[in-house]
């Protein structure tokens, strides 16, 4: 089985890459709604095939550096709204982002400094944008073998691979993400990054934000991240890696995920790398 990896290479708005993933889901669940119509067809008396269905599309792995933007997960939603309004006068905001309403809209004068989305993948509130790299992932995991609980499991050890690649040590721990040592051993265990998706049918969406540079810190402060009070959060840069391309890392995440589904929950055929 191939997986298509799509890399956006510039700054890309997060909305592009929304639309762009409910593309390729959608593509995944008419394929699945398609195949499921085929069978039962095949079952009734006296019927004849015409046709095989068609083979399923591939899975893709986007990866990307967005915009500045807070997202909202579903444990985070505002009562009023799954999706942002036209305009920012009306803005509706969860509680964890209402005390930095004036960085999510433009006072007159100044843009403002960073979008918010809602979405529905799992967790609450996190940030992505520049020295970020996030790779969402639009697999059948039943196609893959695998369960829900061991895609998370495939994401954050394809993160701890990573990082042990650039030689720093990864690790989980109750809080949900992948995290480094804040200097004084795991009880100060600071987030390198958040894990969050969704799931439709055993058709995955959304996936990691892994900081490259300390360049997303100062909006981690304006925020509790995830929910988590008082846990912050670093970067390869801040734990002494710098100088990383956002492509390479992306690239070197892809190939750490392909090993661990294949090593680990591959069914069939597994998978193989591929570049769109």
């Amino acid at each position: 089985m191939r997986l298509a990896h799509l890399h956006l290479p510039n700054t890309t708005p997060f909305n592009r890459v929304s639309q762009i993933q409910q593309a390729l889901t959608t593509r995944l669940l008419t394929h699945k709604k398609l195949t499921s119509a085929h069978s039962l067809t095949s079952q009734e008396p006296n019927f004849t095939l015409p046709n095989t269905p068609p083979p399923p599309p591939d899975p893709t792995i986007i990866t990307f550096t967005p915009n500045p933007v807070y997202t909202t997960g579903r444990r985070d939603l505002p009562p009023s709204n799954t999706s942002p309004p036209t305009t920012t006068t009306n803005l509706s905001l969860p509680p964890a982002l209402e005390p930095i309403r004036s960085l999510l809209t433009s006072d007159g004068t100044n843009p403002p400094k960073a979008e918010y989305r809602p979405t529905l993948r799992g967790g609450q509130t996190t940030y992505h944008g520049p020295g970020q790299m996030v790779a969402y992932t639009i697999l059948d995991l039943k196609r893959l073998g695998l369960t829900p609980r061991c895609h998370i499991r495939v994401l954050e050890n394809s993160v701890i691979d990573l990082l042990g690649r650039y030689g720093v040590e990864g690790f989980t721990t109750e809080d949900p993400g992948v995290w480094v040592s804040g200097g004084q051993g795991r009880e100060q265990a600071k987030k390198i990054t958040a894990v969050g998706v969704h799931l439709r049918r055993n058709i995955s969406s959304f996936g990691i934000g892994l900081n490259v540079t300390d360049e997303p810190m100062w909006f981690f402060k304006q925020i509790v991240a995830c929910g988590l009070e008082g846990k912050e959060a670093t970067s390869l840069q801040g734990v002494g890696v710098g100088g990383l391309e956002i492509g390479d890392v992306a690239d070197g995440f892809v190939e750490r995920f392909v090993e661990r589904v294949n090593k680990n929950f591959a069914c069939g055929g597994g998978l193989s790398g591929g570049e769109d």
